[in-house]
Formats: structure tokens, sequence, C-alpha cells
């Protein structure tokens, strides 16, 4: 299986892309439980990380590795 690297907030975490083979260095993917399930575009992360933040569901995320709340 094709496996790379992601980073979320800054903490690196290998993940299995069998789902999402095309996925390129540069892209952005949504993981669920170590595998990339979707190649998604910057505008959709950027609203995805958004929404996340107002719902209060990057705490563990944040906890690891501070995220910057004025930028996405």
């Amino acid at each position: 299986m094709t496996h790379g690297k992601v980073s979320f907030g800054g903490i690196i975490k290998d993940i299995c892309l069998a789902y999402t083979p095309e996925a390129q260095v540069g892209d952005y993917v949504v993981v669920h439980v170590g595998f990339s399930i979707s190649i998604i575009d910057a505008e959709e992360a950027e609203q995805t990380l958004r929404y996340l933040r107002e719902l209060d569901q990057l705490t563990e995320l944040e906890a690891d590795c501070p995220i910057d709340k004025n930028t996405v």
C-alpha cells in the first residue's frame, strides 16, 4: 500500500493513501483513522478548519501543537 506523510497543524503523521493514490505533495486530504479518504481544495480545507474551531473540535490537536487561530 502507498503511504504518505501529512501535517496536522505541524504534527507529522504517516497515513495510508490506498483510497487517494492520486494525492500529491501539497494536496489537502481528509484523513480518517489513518487513511486519506478524500482530496479537497484549499478553500474547503480552510472552511473545514474554521468549522472545527467554532465547534471546539481541535482541542486535542491544539494541545499537542498550538494553532494560530488568526490563520487557517
